[in-house]
């Protein structure tokens, strides 16, 4: 165990400082999101991707690629938004292991009801904080880590 570089007293503060901002940012757009529109934030995540889609339609493992989810939590949640009507699943016709997700005329709507209440939220309680600096540094800070973290993931 002496090899190990412990964190010093400014390192555990800035750790703890990020987690707890982190913990506290989701829990508190998920709030939002399910208080204003009735879509949890994961829901929100799904439905993003999906709306960007020319024809709203992505393979379920892209999907959960692009997400970072695995394949049960996925599967799990997709399931649930189906018997809500915002989206559908189908076999893929490239692929017969594969699943199409595809969202909805109801799934369309209930993103576009939540997005603009979201980005006001997410304006107030997020970039109306930081200047522009900040941002720019923040912006940096995550490319690395998510760049660090890539091959964990693959």
């Amino acid at each position: 165990m002496e090899d190990i570089q412990w964190l010093d007293e400014r390192e555990m503060q800035v750790w703890r400082g990020f987690l707890a901002a982190s913990r506290a940012l989701v829990a508190s757009v998920d709030r939002q999101l399910v208080r204003e529109s009735q879509l949890s934030g994961a829901e929100y995540a799904v439905l993003i991707p999906l709306s960007e889609q020319a024809d709203g339609t992505m393979r379920a493992r892209n999907l959960g690629n692009f997400l970072g989810w695995d394949r049960s939590r996925l599967s799990h949640l997709l399931k649930r938004m189906e018997a809500r009507g915002l989206l559908e699943r189908t076999d893929c016709s490239a692929d017969a292991r594969g699943l199409d997700v595809q969202i909805t005329e109801e799934g369309r709507k209930a993103i576009e009801q939540a997005a603009p209440g979201h980005m006001k939220y997410v304006r107030g309680h997020f970039f109306d904080l930081l200047t522009r600096e900040e941002q720019d540094a923040l912006a940096s800070i995550s490319r690395k880590i998510t760049a660090a973290l890539q091959p964990e993931c693959d």
